[in-house]
């Protein structure tokens, strides 16, 4: 067969295959449904699907994962379409052999209707008549691809880089970066006879997705007329990486754990199967704002098929009593002042944090029974827990239950094939042993645990949290450390679906250490990220205004912890980071004089008002996502229509100047009335909208505060 273009139109995407009988499938061009162009020239393109095995390497040889020789010799052997008409789901699968190992690869692409991204992973088996090979896989792309370059016509040299990097307290920071000095400098092939061997790539550890950078990036072309934008779907270890394979000719890689970062490898053969992590590719013919506005999409779309619409849609305003309040020190007497203060502000959740279950103030090593402490509550949680319910509030509470402390009486009852294992030995990290929930006394233990606090006490909201890294994984039963690690971790997602089919009105918020497992095979699942540990409040602003680039809007947990000495423009500040999130409520509200609540109030109900438009919404950032925070930090939420709203925050932060210019280019040439939504008192800022830049002129209060805060809205009219 000749080469030929093999093109699926699934939700609001176009892809165009290139399938041939001497050369890998390769996807071209991945496009949205709606941009009318000429088909790609056809040219070779990157293979589909890299595999890196045993006996199998690549050629030339780097640390890359392209020119894979295994890679190189896949042939297509077919493709099915099918759509699923109650979901609207369009699924392609796509078949590839190869003759030398007797395997079988196939690459499955799954597009929502009406968003223009996709889901994709591979599959690898063998061939049911080669019963007797076996291959050791060390890495295999969930997809590769150059479309990027064939849809937007930008070489290396025309195109910037978006990335992430993260850390406790210093979550979600972004960099642009031209790929040229990102990693992939011009070598000259011509004259070396090879292509180069350069790359950019981004590497998780262990079992923190987001501990050190972001799974999510974009490849934008310098003239903002198309961008494609990414992230890996997985609560484990993930690469990615972005390289050059002929002179002009970029590719994008997407991976799961990997034989060289993360000590992972599997042998398929006979029955032996292995399904890489999946990932969801989005474009738009636009900038990043774009790419990632359709990346926020697919993920509503992911949601969707995992959570079920009353719990999906159910936003309540959390107080926690953690961040800057009790500190993991609650006891009746602290907790029932508390809960009045958060009852009168408006919260619908209280939730309990740490130390509810600590007898003797060194709880840290000894966690793992989770039965709540006699010393702290003489009356019983249950009292608190009553009292909770008895202000209208549900009542939630914080949980570890991965983990099992050193010094705990469980870590001596459950056996060591329950925990992670290297060599024999439990994997002990910061005072802690880790669960391998692949194990049935792991699952029966975290089971009894949930289904206790549930039915005994009535608990509607977890904060379930994961404070360590058991490094590589778990090499039980002579395992590779890495594939120990992604078995829990596919383990981990498979309890929290039954979980959360046993309880569906269950309401579980995701933390780790703050967002140190900000990924959405978790938050497809779960319904509110902790996105900071954060606890200074000029700090905050920038990790708040970059999360919706990770995470949807309606997920993003932004910790708001007004203080009652803090003055009221103070207050307004940290209390304007959380509304265009999820408002995630602490501080000493029980302290508050009646006006301080008052504001408290104030915020908690232009949240809930703006609710309904944050969960349809858009991200943007009228000042660029990528760079370091300035003295001016602004979040943009836009709606989803031409013609809607656009809310703003905006923070001044000490240093600024007093008057700011904003761009907003999707607003150009129309019509709009700025107005201030929070805090409706306090000092006025001068707001003035010029249509025909598309610039929204902002002029703080001579003699005004150092570090100040507002929530703005642009109505289209």
């Amino acid at each position: 067969m000749f080469p030929t273009l093999l093109i699926w139109c699934g939700g609001q995407v176009t892809l165009h295959f290139r399938v041939g009988t001497d050369e890998p499938v390769s996807l071209l061009s991945l496009r949205p449904a709606d941009i009318d162009r000429d088909p790609p020239d056809g040219r070779p393109g990157v293979p589909l699907v890299e595999i890196q095995a045993l006996g199998h390497g690549r050629f030339p040889g780097s640390h890359r994962y392209a020119d894979t020789v295994l890679g190189s010799r896949l042939r297509y052997a077919g493709h099915t379409a099918s759509r699923d008409e109650r979901t609207g789901v369009a699924e392609l699968r796509v078949q590839q052999t190869d003759a030398a190992t007797g395997l079988r690869v196939t690459s499955v692409f799954r597009a929502a209707e009406g968003v223009p991204a996709v889901q994709t992973w591979t599959e690898v088996r063998s061939a049911p008549d080669a019963p007797g090979r076996t291959v050791r896989l060390q890495a295999v792309t969930s997809v590769a691809t150059g479309a990027f370059q064939t849809d937007s016509g930008a070489g290396p040299d025309e195109t910037d880089l978006l990335h992430g990097d993260s850390d406790w307290v210093a979550e979600s920071r972004w960099h642009r970066t031209p790929l040229r000095r990102a990693g992939l400098p011009y070598m000259d092939p011509g004259i070396h006879h090879h292509p180069s061997r350069s790359r950019f790539a981004l590497t998780s550890r262990s079992s923190w997705s987001t501990g050190e950078h972001l799974p999510t990036g974009v490849l934008a072309a310098r003239d903002g007329g198309w961008a494609l934008a990414w992230q890996i779907e997985h609560n484990g270890a993930w690469h990615w990486e972005v390289g050059e394979r002929r002179e002009g000719d970029s590719y994008l890689a997407l991976l799961g754990p990997t034989d060289a970062e993360h000590q992972w490898s599997e042998t398929v053969g006979g029955r032996r199967t292995f399904g890489t992590v999946p990932v969801s590719l989005a474009v738009a013919a636009g900038g990043p704002d774009e790419a990632l506005g359709a990346l926020t999409r697919q993920r509503r779309a992911l949601r969707a098929a995992h959570t079920p619409p009353a719990a999906r849609d159910r936003y309540p305003v959390v107080f926690n009593d953690y961040m800057n309040t009790l500190m993991g020190d609650p006891t009746t007497e602290r907790l029932l002042p508390l809960i009045d203060a958060a009852a009168e502000a408006g919260a619908d959740c209280y939730c309990i944090d740490a130390g509810w279950y600590d007898e003797d103030g060194t709880w840290w090593d000894s966690v793992g029974e989770w039965r709540p402490s006699a010393r702290r509550f003489p009356g019983g949680l249950e009292e608190v827990i009553e009292h909770i319910r008895g202000r209208g509030m549900l009542p939630g509470i914080w949980l570890e239950p991965e983990v099992i402390g050193v010094r705990s009486p469980v870590a001596e009852r459950l056996p060591d094939a329950a925990f992670f294992q290297r060599h024999g030995e439990r994997v002990a990290e910061h005072g802690r042993y880790h669960l391998d929930l692949r194990h049935p006394e792991a699952r029966k233990h975290v089971n009894e645990v949930v289904d206790r606090l549930v039915t005994d006490l009535g608990i509607g909201y977890f904060k379930f949290d994961y404070n360590i890294m058991p490094g590589p994984g778990t090499d039980l039963d002579g395992a590779a450390p890495g594939a120990g690690l992604l078995g829990h971790n596919r383990a981990h997602l498979h309890w929290l679906d039954t979980l959360l089919s046993r309880y569906p009105d269950v309401l579980i918020e995701n933390c780790a250490s703050g967002a140190m497992r900000m990924d959405y095979a978790l938050l497809s699942r779960l319904h509110l990220q902790s996105t900071s540990d954060q606890q200074n409040p000029l700090l905050y602003p920038a990790i708040a205004a970059a999360a919706p680039a990770s995470v949807l809007p309606e997920q993003a947990g932004n910790w708001a912890y007004a203080q009652p000495e803090m003055t009221a423009e103070e207050a307004a500040f940290t209390l304007a980071t959380g509304i265009l999130g999820r408002l995630y409520l602490s501080g000493r509200l029980d302290r508050m004089t009646g006006g301080q609540l008052a504001l408290v109030r104030e915020a908690v109900a232009c949240h809930r008002e703006l609710l309904p438009f944050l969960s349809r919404s858009l991200p943007c950032w009228p000042l660029g996502l990528a760079g370091p925070p300035g003295p001016w930090v602004v979040q943009g939420l836009r709606a989803p229509d031409p013609d809607g709203d656009t809310l703003l925050t905006l923070w001044k932060l000490p240093g600024a100047s007093r008057v700011l210019e904003l761009p907003l280019p999707h607003l150009r040439g129309s019509a709009a009335e700025p107005e201030t939504v929070f805090p409706r008192g306090g000092l006025a800022w001068g707001l003035r909208w010029d249509a025909a830049p598309g610039v929204l002129r902002v002029d703080c209060p001579a003699g005004g505060p150092a570090a100040t805060a507002r929530v703005l809205r642009l109505r289209r009219r």
